[in-house]
């Protein structure tokens, strides 16, 4: 999703710039200043990849980039950033998007101007994210990825690339979840399956696909209906309530992200037959009519993206790949503060 960009260009214009010669993003991986543009001054390496000369400050600057904070998982987030820089030596600065994606193109800009020694990135959405890491590879400035891959055609398309991708296994996830369902439900049960997701998401995307795969083992079990959630509660609630209109035989939901399960929730009320399973509601307790969830831990992912700089800037060579193991919850639990989808 993102091409080059000047730096100091800001807002929609400046979006719609970086996508217009580019087609997707990605997960690509690689050296932090593949964009091959100018540079911050590197003082040497690092793991093979080019350091900036920042990172060689008392108190080196990492810039973070975060989509929101209306989703509690990005408190989370932001906590876990900003308790380990200071656990690790740095300052971090982190920057809310409010589900922009031209805002946050142009606040990554306003940080790269800052000369960070590495930027942190949840993109607000996969292709578009693609820019910033243009311009971080431009300005010299490497790229760990959390949470939100970048689409990796987009990555391609403008030469771009990131050091590190860390995150949940999605597709674990969302296997684990239909495991459960069949589990409790009945390997041979009739399931007439409704999604509540984000379809714009890489996330997302590989969550229903893993559940997707894994219900197969049950052939009475029928995905009858996809609806988009967009990450937020009332969304969500909409969207459940519109599809189940439409689709008055669904039984299960998968709920792809918290605030999906949380306004899937919503909408059923106390007295519908519909099981809800997906990921955790922050700090929902699990019923009879929401048997099932997994839980991701953002604070530690945010904790574990600033030890991997850390460990970089000691002379350390990233893993291209980090994903980590989801917790599940059934019925009489409830997820911690920062245990959420």
């Amino acid at each position: 999703m993102k091409l080059r960009i000047p730096a100091l260009a800001t807002g929609l214009c400046a979006l719609t710039l970086a996508l217009g010669a580019c087609g997707a993003v990605d997960t690509g991986t690689g050296g932090g200043s593949s964009g091959g543009g100018a540079t911050s001054g590197s003082s040497a390496e690092a793991g093979g990849i080019p350091r900036p000369a920042s990172c060689d400050d008392d108190t080196p600057y990492v810039a973070v980039a975060l989509p929101n904070l209306t989703n509690p998982y990005y408190v989370a987030m932001k906590k876990g950033f900003e308790d380990a820089g200071a656990e690790n030596g740095f300052k971090v600065e982190v920057q809310i998007a409010d589900d922009d994606d031209a805002n946050q193109l142009a606040q990554a800009q306003s940080m790269l101007q800052k000369k960070p020694c590495a930027l942190a990135l949840n993109a607000v959405k996969s292709e578009p994210g693609a820019a910033i890491v243009k311009a971080a590879n431009d300005a010299g400035v490497p790229v760990f990825a959390v949470n939100v891959g970048i689409d990796p055609d987009a990555l391609q398309s403008q030469g771009a690339s990131i050091v590190q991708y860390l995150g949940a296994d999605n597709v674990a996830g969302g296997r684990q979840t239909a495991e459960q369902v069949l589990k409790d439900l009945g390997a041979d049960a009739a399931l007439k399956i409704g999604f509540v997701t984000e379809p714009d998401e890489t996330p997302t995307q590989m969550r229903d696909q893993g559940f997707e795969d894994a219900i197969k083992a049950n052939a009475n079990a029928e995905v009858v209906a996809k609806v988009d959630g967009n990450v937020k509660p009332d969304d969500s609630l909409r969207a459940t309530t519109e599809m189940l209109s439409g689709n008055p035989d669904i039984n299960v939901i998968f709920a792809s992200t918290g605030p999906a399960s949380y306004g899937a929730l919503q909408a059923l009320g106390a007295n519908s037959q519909v099981k809800v399973y997906g990921f955790c509601a922050a700090e929902t307790t699990l019923t009879e009519q929401y048997p099932g969830c997994v839980a991701q831990e953002p604070a530690v992912y945010g904790a574990d993206v600033v030890e991997q700089i850390r460990a970089w800037v000691d002379g350390g060579t990233p893993e291209k790949e980090i994903l980590k193991p989801l917790k599940m919850f059934t019925v009489g639990e409830t997820p911690g503060p920062g245990e959420v989808g």
